[in-house]
């Protein structure tokens, strides 16, 4: 881990809003500005990014010297998931120091190499996940995914105030399904609410990365293993993600190395 310069925790504070859609294509987004990119999918109980990027069921990482786990490539980024170590059809009924063990290893225990960035495709909320990357990982950045609705704004309040709480800069808001756009006469809805990503970025003093539209592009290429950058890498959400990607890599640079951390000890008071 000494070998990755930056990592950038990509979180939500509820499912369903298009995290791991957003992880996967800001990361290939990465790799096609020119960066050395590793992909983490740290959601133990859900994980997707294998379905996401077309890696056939039964993938095993090689292993070096009964102790290193070598990542599973695939378009151009170093990958790691749960989903290479257990079958789809395996739940993982475990309590959380079992969950946060299974993070740990293949966390410190991945042969990443060299890596400019390493995207880290955090569960939703704020639970035994995060408290573990916390305390094993030294963490640059975090992006918030988060839909306009209100709902799902609360919730990303707290995912903001988390990082906040362990002092983990907030580089910016990712919202997802900002608008539909009828694919047979071109109406444009906002089936979720108009605006609340940008509210929500002013409300804490950081970027909108990107309002990305609800797209059936997007779910498609996606569940196919063809992620957007890759699929279409000339459409108007590919140009999306990489702004983002440009967004995130300019806040870090204004930031400076020093923002590479190690996470203090989390304690929960009162106040």
């Amino acid at each position: 881990m000494d070998q990755i310069k930056h990592i950038v925790a990509v979180a939500s504070g509820k499912g369903g809003v298009g995290k791991s859609t957003t992880s996967v294509n800001l990361a290939l987004a990465l790799t096609s500005l020119g960066y050395r990119v590793g992909l983490l999918d740290a959601d133990i109980y859900g994980p997707s990014q294998q379905l996401m990027l077309g890696i056939e069921e039964g993938t095993r990482p090689e292993q070096k010297d009964g102790q290193w786990l070598l990542p599973v490539e695939a378009h151009g980024l170093k990958t790691m998931s749960m989903g290479y170590l257990v079958s789809e059809r395996t739940p993982m009924v475990w309590r959380g120091p079992m969950a946060g063990g299974a993070l740990a290893q293949m966390l410190e225990q991945t042969l990443w190499g060299e890596l400019d960035y390493l995207i880290i495709d955090m569960p939703p909320g704020t639970g035994d996940i995060q408290l573990t990357l916390s305390q094993k990982a030294r963490v640059s950045g975090a992006v918030i995914v988060t839909t306009p609705q209100d709902i799902a704004l609360m919730d990303a309040q707290k995912g903001i105030e988390m990082f906040r709480k362990v002092d983990v800069p907030v580089l910016g808001i990712v919202e997802n399904m900002a608008v539909h756009v009828c694919s047979e006469c071109g109406h444009r809805e906002h089936i979720f609410g108009a605006d609340g990503g940008e509210r929500i970025a002013d409300e804490y003093g950081v970027p909108l990365l990107a309002s990305l539209p609800l797209s059936l592009s997007i779910r498609e290429q996606t569940d196919s293993g063809q992620p957007t950058v890759i699929a279409d890498p000339d459409c108007a959400e590919t140009a999306l993600y990489l702004e983002a990607a440009r967004a995130v890599c300019d806040a870090l640079v204004q930031q400076g190395d020093d923002v590479v951390k190690q996470f203090p000890d989390i304690k929960i008071s009162d106040d």
